[in-house]
């Protein structure tokens, strides 16, 4: 996939929009943009990109990375060197750029970010008929820093087709836990050797959504903005459910796992063929969906009706370099992706489902079928969700050392109340 990426990237070297290595222009007409995604995007944001171009004479110079790991690592060594992207594509929070959420005026987004309120009072940016919730996300200590494109929620992506070809039960949209088991031994019992239920989504390098999640519906969430409710026996329980799964033949063995990196379709072991079900945020089913043949759709995290435990994540917020040359050139692209319908007409609900009332009737009334699933699950998962917890102090870390133990244990390293004890232990040293 990351070679197919760079031969697309070199093919589109020759139209108006350069999906390279930045020869750092520094023209008014060319404004560098970094983010991450697979072909698909690449190929509909050169599409959009295409109309800014025709209108504003304003060339994007986009700067792909495959997955979020390799765009940040890029764009903070470009930014330490001086030669950073105008634009930078950020996740639903600030998080990406090692700040903590939780602590909304803590320093440090100033010291990376352009305040945008001043494309705002000058009309460049127009957020009046954007979602509040859109517009808070990208807010710190009153200060706009980003505009978040849309929004999604954790969703467990499934291979319908692989299910049908093996015989194997389709999944209810809401299960019980105890449903859920069931409903995963069921399809182990008709998948060949070496194929499995579920992707190992315990902990990633990059997530911990599957905890998160699991903490909150256990009634011990992992973080309430002030201290953890999570207990030493809690995270016992939960390392115990991902070894079952191991141990049962649900989840690949760790040597498996290791294998695929899951934070993206490129480096999916569904995709890959390895494993039926997955966890993503529901924009995601966009570039799984075009990464494979087999027809592909969405299903609760189990519990959720009991629960209320899914939320609604802003996604994709996009920033401006704070040492940008071209910074007004930058916040009327902003704009132009905040406000106008023709890019979502093209780009659909892959950068979740739009802000504003104009960007959303655009995809309904154009929307693909799995731009239609996507709306049809948010319909019903948004009748079973809370308000989002605020993420772990220094979440970053947070998410890499916790996959290190976890790590430890699947591979058998690590015995799981020794591992529980350094879950503890971990949060303790991040949050005091």
């Amino acid at each position: 996939m990351k070679k197919a990426i760079l031969i697309l990237a070199l093919l589109v070297l020759a139209g108006s929009m350069v999906f390279a290595m930045p020869a750092q222009d520094t023209s008014a007409n060319t404004v560098r943009w970094s983010f991450w995604g697979g072909e698909a995007r690449i190929r509909n944001y050169q599409l959009t990109n295409d109309i800014f171009l025709q209108e504003t004479g304003i060339t994007i110079a986009g700067e792909p990375a495959p997955g979020t790991g390799e765009h940040f690592n890029k764009f903070f060594t470009q930014f330490r060197g001086g030669g950073a992207a105008d634009i930078i594509q950020l996740g639903g929070t600030f998080s990406n750029l090692n700040l903590s959420d939780n602590n909304r005026s803590a320093p440090g987004v100033e010291n990376i970010l352009l305040p945008l309120d001043q494309f705002v009072r000058r009309g460049i940016i127009d957020i009046s008929s954007a979602d509040g919730a859109a517009i808070a996300a990208g807010t710190r200590d009153g200060v706009l820093y980003a505009i978040s494109a849309g929004s999604n929620m954790p969703a467990l992506i499934y291979n319908k087709t692989l299910l049908e070809r093996v015989g194997a039960p389709l999944p209810a949209v809401d299960m019980t836990w105890a449903q859920f088991d069931l409903w995963l031994a069921a399809v182990q019992a008709r998948l060949p050797a070496g194929t499995y239920a579920m992707t190992d989504i315990g902990a990633t390098a990059t997530s911990s959504m599957f905890l998160g999640y699991w903490a909150g519906d256990n009634g011990t969430p992992t973080w309430d903005g002030t201290r953890t409710h999570l207990t030493n026996a809690a995270v016992l329980a939960y390392l115990t459910r991902w070894a079952g799964y191991r141990t049962a033949g649900v989840i690949p063995p760790a040597d498996v796992s290791a294998q695929f990196s899951e934070d993206n379709e490129a480096n999916s072991s569904l995709i890959a063929g390895r494993t039926a079900v997955t966890l993503v945020y529901s924009n995601g089913l966009n570039n799984y969906q075009a990464a494979t043949t087999d027809t592909l759709d969405l299903i609760m995290l189990p519990n959720a009706t009991v629960s209320k435990g899914l939320w609604t994540q802003t996604s994709q917020m996009m920033g401006i370099n704070i040492n940008s040359k071209n910074a007004d050139s930058a916040a009327r692209y902003l704009n132009f992706r905040l406000n106008d319908p023709r890019v979502w007409t093209i780009m659909g609900s892959d950068p979740g489902v739009p802000v504003t009332p104009a960007t959303r009737s655009a995809i309904a009334a154009a929307g693909s079928d799995t731009t239609k699933k996507i709306m049809a699950y948010l319909d019903i998962a948004g009748r079973n969700s809370s308000a989002a917890a605020p993420n772990m102090p220094n979440d970053t870390q947070w998410n890499s050392e916790f996959f290190l133990i976890y790590q430890n244990v699947a591979f058998g390293r690590t015995l799981l109340p020794l591992a529980s004890q350094q879950v503890m232990d971990l949060i303790t040293r991040l949050t005091r």
